[in-house]
Protein backbone atom coordinates (compact mmCIF):
# COMPACT_ATOMS: atom_id res chain seq x y z
CA UNK A 1 0.00 0.00 0.00
CA UNK A 2 1.49 3.43 -1.00
CA UNK A 3 1.83 6.68 1.06
CA UNK A 4 -0.85 7.62 -1.05
CA UNK A 5 -3.49 4.72 -0.40
CA UNK A 6 -2.49 5.27 3.30
CA UNK A 7 -3.40 8.84 3.83
CA UNK A 8 -7.31 8.45 4.76
CA UNK A 9 -6.07 6.00 7.50
CA UNK A 10 -3.69 8.64 8.72
CA UNK A 11 -6.56 10.98 8.65
CA UNK A 12 -8.95 9.01 9.96
CA UNK A 13 -6.39 7.90 13.32
CA UNK A 14 -5.59 11.77 13.22
CA UNK A 15 -9.15 12.39 13.93
CA UNK A 16 -9.27 9.61 16.46
CA UNK A 17 -6.59 11.03 18.43
CA UNK A 18 -8.26 14.63 18.15
CA UNK A 19 -11.08 13.39 18.93
CA UNK A 20 -10.45 11.34 21.99
CA UNK A 21 -8.16 13.41 23.96
CA UNK A 22 -10.96 16.37 23.60
CA UNK A 23 -13.75 13.89 25.31
CA UNK A 24 -12.07 14.25 29.03
CA UNK A 25 -10.73 17.88 28.93
CA UNK A 26 -14.74 18.63 27.99
CA UNK A 27 -15.36 16.51 30.56
CA UNK A 28 -12.95 18.73 33.06
CA UNK A 29 -14.31 21.57 32.05
CA UNK A 30 -18.41 20.78 32.45
CA UNK A 31 -17.59 21.31 36.25
CA UNK A 32 -18.33 24.97 35.55
CA UNK A 33 -20.86 25.15 32.23
CA UNK A 34 -23.87 24.25 31.33
CA UNK A 35 -24.20 21.20 28.71
CA UNK A 36 -25.50 23.10 26.15
CA UNK A 37 -23.65 26.02 26.63
CA UNK A 38 -20.29 23.33 26.65
CA UNK A 39 -21.63 21.88 23.35
CA UNK A 40 -22.61 25.69 21.73
CA UNK A 41 -18.36 27.41 22.50
CA UNK A 42 -17.32 23.60 20.99
CA UNK A 43 -18.76 24.37 17.75
CA UNK A 44 -18.26 27.83 17.92
CA UNK A 45 -14.60 27.86 18.70
CA UNK A 46 -14.89 25.20 15.36
CA UNK A 47 -16.50 27.34 13.37
CA UNK A 48 -14.62 30.82 14.38
CA UNK A 49 -11.23 28.72 14.20
CA UNK A 50 -11.94 28.21 10.44
CA UNK A 51 -13.96 31.01 9.92
CA UNK A 52 -10.19 32.96 10.77
CA UNK A 53 -7.79 30.27 8.68
CA UNK A 54 -10.09 30.79 5.53
CA UNK A 55 -10.20 34.49 5.57
CA UNK A 56 -6.48 34.51 6.60
CA UNK A 57 -5.69 32.55 3.38
CA UNK A 58 -7.80 34.46 1.43
CA UNK A 59 -5.59 38.43 2.66
CA UNK A 60 -3.23 36.16 1.96
CA UNK A 61 -3.86 34.86 -1.94
CA UNK A 62 -3.79 31.43 -0.71
CA UNK A 63 -7.03 30.81 -1.71
CA UNK A 64 -9.02 27.28 -2.18
CA UNK A 65 -9.76 27.94 -5.54
CA UNK A 66 -8.37 25.21 -8.02
CA UNK A 67 -7.34 22.79 -4.58
CA UNK A 68 -10.95 21.91 -3.79
CA UNK A 69 -14.16 22.09 -4.91
CA UNK A 70 -16.55 24.70 -4.01
CA UNK A 71 -20.22 23.50 -2.22
CA UNK A 72 -23.23 23.89 -4.45
CA UNK A 73 -26.98 24.68 -4.47
CA UNK A 74 -27.73 20.51 -4.31
CA UNK A 75 -25.30 20.10 -1.24
CA UNK A 76 -27.70 22.20 1.18
CA UNK A 77 -29.78 19.36 1.99
CA UNK A 78 -26.50 17.23 2.74
CA UNK A 79 -25.28 19.89 4.70
CA UNK A 80 -28.38 20.92 6.95
CA UNK A 81 -28.49 17.16 8.13
CA UNK A 82 -24.74 17.25 9.13
CA UNK A 83 -25.83 20.21 11.22
CA UNK A 84 -28.92 19.55 12.66
CA UNK A 85 -27.74 15.97 13.79
CA UNK A 86 -23.84 15.92 13.90
CA UNK A 87 -24.15 20.05 15.17
CA UNK A 88 -26.90 20.30 17.52
CA UNK A 89 -28.92 16.80 18.37
CA UNK A 90 -25.44 14.62 18.85
CA UNK A 91 -23.53 17.81 21.34
CA UNK A 92 -26.56 18.59 23.38
CA UNK A 93 -27.09 14.64 24.59
CA UNK A 94 -23.57 14.12 24.71
CA UNK A 95 -22.94 17.18 27.12
CA UNK A 96 -25.79 15.68 29.46
CA UNK A 97 -24.68 12.45 29.61
CA UNK A 98 -20.75 12.79 29.78
CA UNK A 99 -21.88 14.62 33.06
CA UNK A 100 -23.30 12.01 34.31
CA UNK A 101 -20.58 9.01 33.60
CA UNK A 102 -17.05 8.66 34.02
CA UNK A 103 -14.63 9.53 31.99
CA UNK A 104 -12.77 6.42 30.68
CA UNK A 105 -16.10 4.87 30.36
CA UNK A 106 -17.50 7.66 28.20
CA UNK A 107 -14.26 7.63 26.12
CA UNK A 108 -14.32 3.95 25.22
CA UNK A 109 -18.71 4.07 24.74
CA UNK A 110 -18.49 6.46 22.02
CA UNK A 111 -17.37 3.99 19.83
CA UNK A 112 -20.67 2.93 19.44
CA UNK A 113 -20.66 5.68 16.29
CA UNK A 114 -18.28 3.29 14.68
CA UNK A 115 -21.64 0.54 14.78
CA UNK A 116 -24.16 2.74 14.10
CA UNK A 117 -22.47 4.91 10.67
CA UNK A 118 -21.84 1.07 9.88
CA UNK A 119 -25.23 -0.40 10.09
CA UNK A 120 -26.88 2.98 8.49
CA UNK A 121 -23.66 2.91 5.62
CA UNK A 122 -24.81 -0.69 4.78
CA UNK A 123 -28.96 -0.11 4.51
CA UNK A 124 -28.35 3.51 2.85
CA UNK A 125 -25.23 2.82 0.65
CA UNK A 126 -24.60 -1.04 0.20
CA UNK A 127 -21.03 -0.27 1.71
CA UNK A 128 -19.59 -3.73 1.64
CA UNK A 129 -18.69 -5.69 5.00
CA UNK A 130 -16.57 -8.56 4.88
CA UNK A 131 -16.18 -10.89 8.04
CA UNK A 132 -13.22 -9.25 8.97
CA UNK A 133 -15.46 -6.10 9.87
CA UNK A 134 -18.11 -7.69 10.57
CA UNK A 135 -17.12 -9.35 13.47
CA UNK A 136 -14.53 -6.31 14.12
CA UNK A 137 -17.77 -4.19 14.33
CA UNK A 138 -19.32 -7.57 16.68
CA UNK A 139 -16.60 -7.00 19.06
CA UNK A 140 -17.16 -3.19 19.23
CA UNK A 141 -21.28 -3.63 20.19
CA UNK A 142 -19.94 -6.45 22.83
CA UNK A 143 -17.62 -4.03 24.37
CA UNK A 144 -20.42 -0.94 24.38
CA UNK A 145 -23.02 -3.70 26.26
CA UNK A 146 -20.44 -4.42 29.00
CA UNK A 147 -20.01 -0.76 29.78
CA UNK A 148 -23.60 0.30 29.54
CA UNK A 149 -24.63 -2.89 31.97
CA UNK A 150 -25.54 -1.35 35.44
CA UNK A 151 -27.57 -3.69 37.55
CA UNK A 152 -28.26 -0.85 40.15
CA UNK A 153 -30.42 0.89 37.32
CA UNK A 154 -33.49 -0.04 35.46
CA UNK A 155 -33.26 -2.54 33.39
CA UNK A 156 -29.63 -3.15 33.84
CA UNK A 157 -28.86 -0.07 31.82
CA UNK A 158 -27.39 3.20 32.84
CA UNK A 159 -29.53 5.89 31.34
CA UNK A 160 -26.34 7.89 30.94
CA UNK A 161 -24.43 5.41 29.24
CA UNK A 162 -27.60 5.00 26.90
CA UNK A 163 -27.65 9.09 26.08
CA UNK A 164 -24.01 8.31 24.87
CA UNK A 165 -25.31 5.67 22.20
CA UNK A 166 -27.85 8.30 21.26
CA UNK A 167 -25.04 10.44 20.22
CA UNK A 168 -22.93 8.42 18.65
CA UNK A 169 -26.52 7.19 16.48
CA UNK A 170 -26.89 11.06 16.00
CA UNK A 171 -23.14 11.14 14.97
CA UNK A 172 -23.91 8.07 12.78
CA UNK A 173 -26.59 9.83 10.52
CA UNK A 174 -24.06 12.56 10.55
CA UNK A 175 -21.15 10.46 8.99
CA UNK A 176 -23.57 9.24 6.15
CA UNK A 177 -24.85 12.47 5.43
CA UNK A 178 -21.26 13.64 5.26
CA UNK A 179 -20.46 11.05 2.61
CA UNK A 180 -22.61 12.68 0.50
CA UNK A 181 -20.47 16.24 0.33
CA UNK A 182 -17.55 14.23 0.97
CA UNK A 183 -15.72 15.29 -2.04
CA UNK A 184 -15.90 19.31 -1.58
CA UNK A 185 -13.77 21.23 0.26
CA UNK A 186 -13.94 20.22 3.89
CA UNK A 187 -13.06 23.40 5.40
CA UNK A 188 -16.27 25.11 4.51
CA UNK A 189 -18.45 22.40 5.38
CA UNK A 190 -16.88 21.95 8.90
CA UNK A 191 -17.04 26.27 9.50
CA UNK A 192 -20.83 25.69 8.55
CA UNK A 193 -21.34 23.20 10.44
CA UNK A 194 -19.58 24.83 13.55
CA UNK A 195 -21.19 28.53 13.38
CA UNK A 196 -24.51 27.26 12.57
CA UNK A 197 -24.92 24.59 14.86
CA UNK A 198 -22.80 26.94 17.56
CA UNK A 199 -25.72 29.66 17.44
CA UNK A 200 -28.68 27.59 17.49
CA UNK A 201 -27.27 25.91 20.60
CA UNK A 202 -26.61 29.01 22.41
CA UNK A 203 -29.25 30.44 21.94
CA UNK A 204 -31.15 27.03 23.36
CA UNK A 205 -29.03 27.36 26.43
CA UNK A 206 -30.31 30.70 27.00
CA UNK A 207 -33.49 30.21 26.57
CA UNK A 208 -33.06 27.03 29.51
CA UNK A 209 -31.24 29.52 31.81
CA UNK A 210 -28.12 28.39 31.62
CA UNK A 211 -25.45 31.33 32.69
CA UNK A 212 -22.62 32.33 30.37
CA UNK A 213 -19.18 31.15 31.70
CA UNK A 214 -15.97 33.11 32.65
CA UNK A 215 -14.40 34.31 29.54
CA UNK A 216 -11.26 32.01 30.36
CA UNK A 217 -13.48 29.28 30.43
CA UNK A 218 -14.99 30.38 27.03
CA UNK A 219 -11.80 30.67 25.55
CA UNK A 220 -10.32 27.02 26.54
CA UNK A 221 -14.07 24.88 25.34
CA UNK A 222 -13.79 26.88 21.90
CA UNK A 223 -10.06 25.61 21.47
CA UNK A 224 -11.20 22.04 22.43
CA UNK A 225 -13.89 22.30 19.73
CA UNK A 226 -11.62 23.89 17.16
CA UNK A 227 -9.36 20.65 17.25
CA UNK A 228 -11.12 18.01 18.55
CA UNK A 229 -15.31 18.81 18.61
CA UNK A 230 -15.27 20.01 15.62
CA UNK A 231 -12.80 21.82 13.67
CA UNK A 232 -9.36 19.97 12.60
CA UNK A 233 -10.86 16.75 13.72
CA UNK A 234 -13.58 17.15 11.85
CA UNK A 235 -11.77 18.30 8.57
CA UNK A 236 -9.41 15.41 8.95
CA UNK A 237 -12.73 13.34 9.61
CA UNK A 238 -14.28 14.61 6.26
CA UNK A 239 -10.85 13.70 4.14
CA UNK A 240 -10.67 10.05 5.24
CA UNK A 241 -14.48 9.81 4.29
CA UNK A 242 -13.42 10.63 0.91
CA UNK A 243 -11.22 8.36 0.73
CA UNK A 244 -12.57 5.12 2.51
CA UNK A 245 -16.74 5.67 3.16
CA UNK A 246 -18.62 5.70 6.13
CA UNK A 247 -18.62 2.99 7.95
CA UNK A 248 -14.43 2.36 7.61
CA UNK A 249 -13.90 5.86 8.99
CA UNK A 250 -16.07 5.63 11.58
CA UNK A 251 -15.03 2.28 12.27
CA UNK A 252 -11.22 3.94 12.47
CA UNK A 253 -11.96 6.53 14.69
CA UNK A 254 -13.15 4.28 17.06
CA UNK A 255 -9.53 3.83 18.07
CA UNK A 256 -10.13 7.01 19.71
CA UNK A 257 -10.42 5.85 23.67
CA UNK A 258 -6.80 4.62 23.67
CA UNK A 259 -5.99 8.22 23.40
CA UNK A 260 -8.70 9.81 25.64
CA UNK A 261 -8.39 6.72 28.21
CA UNK A 262 -4.79 7.90 28.55
CA UNK A 263 -5.38 11.62 28.79
CA UNK A 264 -8.57 10.24 31.30
CA UNK A 265 -6.17 8.36 34.11
CA UNK A 266 -4.16 11.83 34.28
CA UNK A 267 -6.79 14.13 34.54
CA UNK A 268 -9.46 12.19 37.02
CA UNK A 269 -8.86 10.51 40.04
CA UNK A 270 -12.05 8.53 39.35
CA UNK A 271 -11.03 4.42 38.65
CA UNK A 272 -12.72 2.73 35.80
CA UNK A 273 -15.16 -0.24 36.86
CA UNK A 274 -13.62 -4.04 37.01
CA UNK A 275 -15.33 -4.17 33.37
CA UNK A 276 -13.31 -1.43 31.94
CA UNK A 277 -10.45 -3.41 31.24
CA UNK A 278 -11.93 -6.80 29.27
CA UNK A 279 -13.92 -3.84 27.20
CA UNK A 280 -10.66 -2.09 26.42
CA UNK A 281 -8.75 -5.46 25.17
CA UNK A 282 -12.00 -6.48 23.00
CA UNK A 283 -12.21 -3.35 21.67
CA UNK A 284 -8.49 -3.22 20.99
CA UNK A 285 -8.81 -6.50 18.67
CA UNK A 286 -12.24 -4.96 16.73
CA UNK A 287 -10.00 -1.76 16.06
CA UNK A 288 -7.09 -4.45 14.75
CA UNK A 289 -9.10 -6.48 12.40
CA UNK A 290 -10.60 -2.67 10.83
CA UNK A 291 -7.19 -1.37 10.38
CA UNK A 292 -5.72 -4.27 8.64
CA UNK A 293 -8.81 -5.37 6.31
CA UNK A 294 -7.81 -5.72 2.54
CA UNK A 295 -10.69 -5.74 -0.11
CA UNK A 296 -10.67 -6.85 -3.96
CA UNK A 297 -12.75 -7.89 -6.91
CA UNK A 298 -13.48 -7.00 -10.10
CA UNK A 299 -15.49 -3.71 -10.70
CA UNK A 300 -17.53 -1.89 -12.91
CA UNK A 301 -17.05 1.98 -13.15
CA UNK A 302 -20.32 3.84 -14.85
CA UNK A 303 -19.31 7.20 -17.42
CA UNK A 304 -19.83 10.41 -15.48
CA UNK A 305 -18.33 14.08 -14.77
CA UNK A 306 -18.34 15.56 -11.69
CA UNK A 307 -15.67 17.42 -9.58
CA UNK A 308 -13.20 17.24 -6.52
CA UNK A 309 -10.11 17.42 -5.69
CA UNK A 310 -7.61 14.64 -7.28
CA UNK A 311 -4.01 13.25 -8.51
CA UNK A 312 -3.38 11.10 -11.73
CA UNK A 313 -1.78 8.74 -10.33
CA UNK A 314 -4.37 6.60 -8.79
CA UNK A 315 -5.84 4.63 -12.04
CA UNK A 316 -8.97 6.92 -11.98
CA UNK A 317 -7.76 10.10 -13.17
CA UNK A 318 -6.26 10.02 -16.92
CA UNK A 319 -8.43 12.54 -18.37
CA UNK A 320 -6.88 15.88 -20.61
CA UNK A 321 -6.13 19.13 -19.36
CA UNK A 322 -7.69 22.31 -21.32
CA UNK A 323 -6.14 25.40 -21.00
CA UNK A 324 -6.77 27.57 -17.37
CA UNK A 325 -7.09 24.15 -15.89
CA UNK A 326 -5.86 25.00 -12.12
CA UNK A 327 -2.35 23.71 -11.68
CA UNK A 328 -1.23 20.60 -9.68
CA UNK A 329 -0.03 21.92 -6.15
CA UNK A 330 2.74 20.79 -4.12
CA UNK A 331 1.41 17.41 -3.58
CA UNK A 332 0.18 16.42 -7.27
CA UNK A 333 -3.59 16.81 -6.45
CA UNK A 334 -6.04 19.90 -7.66
CA UNK A 335 -9.84 20.67 -8.39
CA UNK A 336 -11.63 20.72 -11.90
CA UNK A 337 -14.75 19.30 -13.75
CA UNK A 338 -13.41 16.61 -15.28
CA UNK A 339 -14.67 13.14 -16.77
CA UNK A 340 -14.49 9.41 -16.08
CA UNK A 341 -14.81 6.69 -19.41
CA UNK A 342 -17.12 3.90 -18.39
CA UNK A 343 -14.27 1.29 -17.26
CA UNK A 344 -14.34 -2.64 -15.70
CA UNK A 345 -10.72 -3.21 -14.04
CA UNK A 346 -9.45 -5.03 -10.43
CA UNK A 347 -7.63 -3.82 -7.51
CA UNK A 348 -7.52 -3.03 -4.03
CA UNK A 349 -9.80 -0.82 -3.15
CA UNK A 350 -12.30 0.91 -0.15
CA UNK A 351 -15.76 2.65 -0.68
CA UNK A 352 -14.02 6.15 -1.95
CA UNK A 353 -15.78 8.66 -4.21
CA UNK A 354 -15.22 6.56 -6.99
CA UNK A 355 -16.21 3.08 -5.32
CA UNK A 356 -19.88 2.86 -4.84
CA UNK A 357 -20.58 -0.26 -6.31
CA UNK A 358 -22.93 -2.93 -5.57
CA UNK A 359 -21.79 -5.75 -4.33
CA UNK A 360 -23.59 -9.26 -6.34
CA UNK A 361 -22.98 -12.84 -7.04
CA UNK A 362 -21.35 -11.20 -10.40
CA UNK A 363 -18.24 -9.93 -8.14
CA UNK A 364 -15.99 -11.60 -6.46
CA UNK A 365 -14.84 -10.14 -2.89
CA UNK A 366 -11.95 -11.01 -0.69
CA UNK A 367 -11.40 -9.85 2.56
Amino acid sequence: MSFTERLPVIYALTAAALFGIAAPFSKLLLEGVGPVTMASLLFLGSGIGLLVYLMVGSLSGNGRDGVEASLSWSDLPWLAGVVICGGILAPIVLMVSLARTPAATAALLLNFEAVATAIIAVLWYREPIGRRMGAALCLVTLACIILSWNPDQAFGFSLAALGILLTCTFWGLDNNFSKKISAKDPIPIVMIKGLGAGTVTFFIARALGEAIPPIETCCAAMFIGFLGYGGLMSVFFLMALRGIGSARTGALVSTSPFFGVFVSFFLFTESPSVLFYPSLLIMGIGAYLLITERHSHAHHHEAMVHEHRHRHDDLHHDHEHPPGTPPLDRYGYHSHPHTHVEMWHDHPHTPDTHHQHRHDGADSAKH
